[in-house]
């Protein structure tokens, strides 16, 4: 019985579907394209967000092997796309950067190809499951949540430090800023009023009579 758990264990770790996960810089003017095989009546899903960088915006397309038009946005934070390959051979997502002349980007995405395996391949689907079968398709699916919580919420995290660290570097440029102004108001004014107290030198003229 323990073995048969263990096994079952094993199942659970390595059975997760083909998917490819990524985070990148991405440059100012730049594209960058990433290529998968596909078999034909695959599902795929395209999942990308930008991490950090100017507006959090990035062009996204995704084309087939004939070169086919799958998928097009024009400066997106994040998005999802889902679609079935209607042919055989290697797809090609691409990210570009290009409308950007000075800020690079960090870009992170997550190409997820196909379904996952059953957890009981050699099982007889007819029959109902046991009670530890149950369990670890329960944990299998808490698992997948857990991962899908974890990404979701480190990109939260990197995006949100980004923002506080280009504030921080705002506010920091803003305070230096008008202690540069506050000096050279304050230096301003000692030079006028101490032009108002200096003595004057007046001179005389004689007018002969």
């Amino acid at each position: 019985m323990l073995a048969w758990f263990l096994l079952l264990c094993v199942q659970l770790m390595f059975g997760w579907i083909r998917a490819s996960e990524l985070t990148f810089e991405l440059p100012d003017n730049a594209k960058q394209c990433f290529y998968e095989d596909i078999t034909i009546g695959t599902k795929c899903t395209l999942e990308f967000q930008v991490v950090t960088g100017g507006h959090y915006d990035v062009d996204c397309r995704l084309e087939d092997p004939d070169g086919t038009v799958l998928y097009k946005e024009m400066k997106k934070q994040y998005d999802s796309f889902t679609f079935t390959a209607s042919r055989n051979g290697t797809f090609k997502f691409c990210f570009s950067n290009e409308f950007s002349t000075f800020t690079h980007k960090t870009v992170y995405f997550d190409f997820q190809v196909g379904d996952d395996p059953p957890l009981f391949p050699n099982e007889n689907r007819v029959t109902a499951l046991t009670q530890m079968e149950s369990a670890c398709v329960s944990i299998h699916e808490a698992l997948k949540s857990v991962i899908d919580y974890q990404t979701h919420f480190r990109l939260r995290e990197a995006q949100g430090r980004s923002r506080a660290e280009d504030l921080n570097t705002r506010v920091a440029f803003w305070s230096i800023g008008e202690a540069c102004i506050l000096l050279v108001v304050s230096i301003s004014q000692v030079v006028l009023l101490r032009s108002f107290f200096s003595d004057k030198k007046t001179t005389t003229t004689r007018v002969g009579s």
